[in-house]
């Protein structure tokens, strides 16, 4: 593979020169960008070291960064490192770098290396011009700050007029860049050594601050809003969004596995041949962390054996039940009263008995969340629903609103939380608007309003949003006092409540572009997905992926002959594509958009050689196999599959 890295180490005579009368210095290493992926320490960093040993300097410490110019990432990582008695930064990396360090500490800063010119533009950027790569930097005479890109003039263009009340001649909007060089240089009494400088100027072509620093300006504010990285695929909501819930046609049979919830399998309490009502409840919760499950309708128990799972593609035990039609409702499915006379603890029982659990994909069971063991502050209702195609919460909010808002009074009351948010991505303006025109006299309930970004309905994506608070590595929502469930969760626990029905049908989007019919409908749990599929018109084409969930985290089937779950919030058709891999090339865009702030690309290398020791040191685990580095690699590699293989052997002990 071509290495398009862009820096190298200064000559030995340069260095010897920038090097005297200068001590105790603390290295910064960038480990270069745009390379085969083969090595993580670079050698100008130990060839660097002994230049300045041969000269008697004392290094103080070294620090090796990727993608030195990713700000965020890299400021937590240097002021860490940074030791005490450090007096002078020496900058292994190129001039973007150099920057992004500069702007970080009071002290002296000197870059090390040299930028290499190269065709196209250079390095990690907002913008394709905020670094010229042109091979002549003048950041170690001017503490960091470029002179070519923060100065409107770009050292060019005829004679500077001078600065007045510190802003540019040319645009009075923006601070001189020779003033922000000159009060640096001050600052780190370095003044003489700046003003003694013979500077040899080229000619450039003139550069347009305003259009770079509007850009710049807006991609950042774009960028980290609510949380860092996240992207923006192309939502295809427009297939389903404006189409009400209508009720899928009963099924003949339904199939309804024993592990449709996070933790174990539940235990099925019925027998072959007998009768069993709607609602009835026909396998018991195996364990703290399980779930209750009912039947879909009533009929006939005709088998209890393994059937193909929806999610894992393998045979798993299941009740299949021949309905007779008739819906006949089970004796226990009553409403519980007003919801003032329950007790928290009543509640819970509720939520538990009624088999309810997360309906945004996870399938946690409701009533393990909501009997916290510390303090809740806040439930929070996640209705961004930002996977692309899917529109099942959003006519939940619609058409179910009042439910929704019931649902969520119950929570808190549970779990003893004095405040409640219904978070809602802005893409859904209608929504936004009828719950708050419906909590407006709710002083405990807020609707907040979220920018439209994937994964923005990740719960620690939400809580950092909503709350300003940042879940620890390892930790969960209510380490930081907060409960977030789905919003068809609340409608669930409205109806256990208000009706006594427990969770046996849902709200699903049927979508995609190569879906023929487009729609929301509420199902029962079982329901076939063969039949939900042929009731909207089958599919488009021939070349065409099916997944359960959304396009980013959801699951494809390549058997149709699967029942829906709890937790299956969606059916999409879309065309299949192909993607070939090729080596990761180290650009780090995986590491640009990873709104956990890992580091994605060493997931791929380090699941190839089976270094599972390395990925639990990548902190793996922390990841929510959103899809956003997959969706924006350039090698097209398949990382969530490394990942969720990583995850596997670290659990199971390897």
């Amino acid at each position: 593979m071509e290495d398009y890295t862009k820096f190298k180490l200064k000559r030995k005579e340069e260095l010897d020169a920038v090097l005297a009368g200068k001590d105790d210095l603390f290295v910064v290493a960038c480990n270069k960008c745009f390379k085969e992926l083969d090595s993580f320490d670079e050698p100008e960093c130990g060839l660097f070291e002994e230049i300045a040993k041969e000269q008697g300097k004392n290094v103080v410490g070294c620090a090796k960064i990727d993608f030195l110019c990713n700000e965020p990432l890299t400021s937590k990582t240097f002021q860490a490192a940074l030791p005490q008695g450090t007096k002078n930064v020496f900058v292994n990396s190129c001039g973007l770098g150099i920057q992004t360090i500069a702007a970080m500490t009071e002290l002296p800063v000197y870059a090390g290396c040299d930028t290499i010119a190269v065709d196209g533009q250079h390095g990690m950027a907002l913008t394709t011009t905020l670094c010229e790569a042109c091979g002549q930097c003048y950041l170690n005479m001017t503490g960091g700050i470029c002179p070519v890109v923060d100065c409107s003039k770009g050292l060019l263009n005829g004679q500077c007029g001078g600065a007045k009340n510190g802003k540019c001649e040319v645009d009075k909007e923006m601070d001189c860049g020779w003033q922000l060089i000159y009060e640096r240089m001050e600052k780190q009494g370095r003044l003489e050594e700046l003003l003694n400088q013979p500077v040899e100027l080229r000619d450039y072509s003139k550069i347009n601050y305003k259009f770079i620093s509007e850009y710049v300006n807006s991609n950042r504010e774009e960028r980290y809003e609510g949380y860092y990285g996240g992207i923006h695929p192309v939502e295809y909501k427009e297939l389903s969004d404006s189409i009400s819930v209508v009720r899928f046609p009963d099924p003949l049979n339904v199939v309804i596995p024993m592990s449709q919830h996070a933790g174990a399998p539940a235990e099925p309490i019925v027998e072959v041949g007998q009768h069993v009502k709607m609602g009835q409840k026909i396998a018991e919760a195996k364990g703290f962390i399980s779930s209750a499950i009912h039947s879909s309708v009533s009929g006939t128990v005709v088998a209890i054996e393994p059937r193909l799972h929806t999610v894992s593609g393998l045979e798993a035990l299941a009740i299949v039940i021949q309905s007779d039609g008739k819906n006949t409702l089970h004796e226990s499915v009553k409403p519980a009263g007003e919801l003032d006379n329950l007790s928290p603890d009543e509640i819970i029982e509720i939520v538990r008995e009624k088999g309810i659990v997360g309906m945004g994909g996870a399938g946690f069971p409701t009533a393990v969340k909501l009997k916290a063991p510390k303090p809740i502050e806040l439930v929070l209702l996640n209705g961004c629903e930002c996977e692309p195609i899917l529109t099942a919460d959003h006519q939940v909010l619609l058409d179910y609103a009042d439910d929704v808002i019931y649902g969520l009074k119950a929570m808190m009351k549970a779990s003893g939380a004095p405040k409640g948010v219904i978070a809602i991505e802005d893409n859904k303006q209608d929504a936004v608007e009828l719950l708050q025109e419906k909590t407006a006299d709710l002083p405990n309930i807020e609707i907040v309003v979220a920018k439209t970004k994937y994964p923005q309905g990740a719960e620690k994506m939400l809580i950092k949003k909503v709350m300003g608070k940042q879940v620890p590595s390892g930790g969960l929502p209510m380490d930081v006092g907060a409960i977030v469930c789905n919003v068809s969760t609340a409608k669930a626990i409205s109806d256990a409540i208000q009706t006594g029905m427990p969770l046996i049908e849902r709200v699903v989007t049927v979508s995609g572009e190569r879906m023929n019919k487009p729609g929301n409908y509420l199902v029962k749990i079982g329901t076939s997905v063969k039949d939900i599929v042929s009731h909207c018109g089958e599919v488009k084409g021939d070349d065409v992926t099916v997944k359960i969930g959304g396009p980013m985290m959801g699951f494809k089937v390549e058997n149709l002959n699967v029942p829906m779950l709890k937790c299956s919030n969606g059916i999409i058709a879309i065309e299949t594509i192909v993607k070939e891999a090729v080596e990761c090339i180290k650009c780090g865009r995986c590491a640009d958009v990873c709104p956990m702030e890992l580091r994605p690309l060493y997931y791929t290398k380090y699941a190839l050689n089976e270094d599972w020791e390395g990925m639990k040191a990548q902190n793996l685990m922390d990841c929510i196999e959103c899809g956003c580095c997959e969706y924006i690699c350039s090698s097209k590699i398949p990382l969530v599959e490394r990942i969720k293989i990583g995850k596997t052997a670290i659990r199971e002990g390897k």
